[in-house]
């Protein structure tokens, strides 16, 4: 896939109508329905002032949880609306549906430097169906199509590449920056280029590990997806998760990686404990000799030392899924030692978004990376090769 795409900063937005695909899918409070992180808004702030300082109109959408087709008021985005509007010091036009008649007369109305936000776009069944009529209706109210939500460029959908059939499609500011650092790292890396992996499940990782089996100089697993790794081995891993359906699939990444010259390195202790609980009393193993009745649920302190090494001697790291159970504080070492030596370290760091993301917000080393990724699904099809539907739509530089 090629993610040199052109820009607003390459396109005259001056007097255009901009249809401004953003993620604000943030998180509510149950209780209060009130934003409890805004990070996603923040992070769109660069491209709405871009635009409209240019003498552009924007017209944003955005969809928010899940509400598989129905209207639901827990999950409209008036409450984006109001906090976005404080963000940019400037009113925020709400419309109370996405393409009919109230969106379509705003939008109409709309002058250059106002700003608008369409109601949440899974109101409507057809935005995940990517339904041709839907992204025609959508795509009638603007100029311009500037796709700015990494988090959704995986997926097809109406507002990430069904309008780019209706209209000139280019990144938004922060589109851009996601595929400079993930594009660069893969296309262009510093070396040793170290790949660490983590999270629960191999299955999601697989394509990932096969493409970096060409790129990388080492690759670090760690989390629930090791002991995959670490049974096909024939080690004894007592509880822990284990996908048995992927273990001819792990011997064969660990083959492939001896035969690449990729260091392709597995946990070699083990903090275990009976049961997958906040409370459990953790203790010390070797990674292969974990006891019958225990679970691994982090990565071990030798583990973590030999991992930092290998981020300390690196160019360029690539990080995605914690080594452990970190919202758990007791299996959480693991995860803050990868973090802080990626923090401390002179390479060029990505973290690929989702819980990785999550983890180093929490413990608080997120702005000494290079680059934190603000999409888990996209960045991880991203390192796996794949070609991202809504950034294949745009044009090209």
């Amino acid at each position: 896939m090629n993610s040199n795409k052109k820009t607003v900063r390459d396109i005259d937005v001056s007097g255009k109508k901009i249809l401004l695909r953003c993620d604000f899918n943030v998180p509510l409070d149950k209780k209060t329905g009130e934003i409890s992180d805004e990070i996603r808004i923040v992070a769109s702030l660069p491209t709405i002032n871009y635009l409209l300082d240019n003498g552009a109109s924007v017209i944003a959408c955005s969809h928010l949880g899940r509400p598989k087709g129905e209207w639901r008021e827990d999950l409209s985005l008036r409450p984006v609306a109001k906090r976005l509007s404080e963000r940019l010091g400037r009113p925020v036009k709400f419309a109370k549906d996405v393409i009919g008649d109230e969106a379509l007369s705003l939008a109409a109305a709309l002058k250059p430097g106002e700003i608008m936000l369409l109601e949440n776009l899974r109101f409507h069944k057809e935005e995940e169906k990517n339904a041709p009529e839907f992204a025609r209706k959508l795509a009638s109210m603007a100029d311009i199509f500037v796709s700015d939500s990494f988090g959704t460029v995986h997926r097809a959908h109406a507002s990430t590449e069904g309008v780019a059939h209706f209209l000139p499609a280019v990144c938004g500011l922060l589109l851009a920056r996601e595929l400079a650092a993930l594009g660069g790292a893969l296309d262009n890396p510093k070396h040793p280029f170290v790949t660490v992996l983590g999270g629960s499940k191999v299955s999601d990782k697989l394509g990932v590990i096969r493409n970096l089996l060409t790129r990388a100089d080492t690759i670090l697993i760690g989390g629930g997806m090791a002991y995959t790794f670490l049974k096909a081995q024939g080690k004894e891993i007592g509880k822990s998760i284990c996908e048995d359906e992927q273990i001819p699939y792990a011997l064969e990444m660990l083959e492939a990686a001896a035969n690449n010259g990729v260091s392709l390195l597995l946990p070699v202790d083990t903090v275990v404990a009976p049961e997958f609980s906040a409370e459990a009393e953790p203790a010390l193993v070797s990674s292969d000799a974990i006891p019958d009745d225990q679970l691994g649920l982090d990565i071990g302190p030798m583990t973590a030392e030999i991992f930092a090494g290998a981020i300390k001697e690196a160019g360029t790291v690539v990080w995605n899924g914690p080594m452990g159970v970190f919202e758990f504080p007791a299996f959480a070492a693991g995860t803050i030692a990868v973090a802080k030596a990626m923090a401390e370290s002179s390479a060029y760091t990505i973290v690929g978004g989702g819980d990785s993301a999550a983890a180093v917000n929490q413990f608080g080393f997120a702005d000494k990376m290079s680059h934190v990724s603000t999409g888990g699904g996209a960045s991880l099809e991203f390192l796996e090769g794949k070609e991202l539907p809504g950034v294949a739509c745009l044009l090209d530089r």
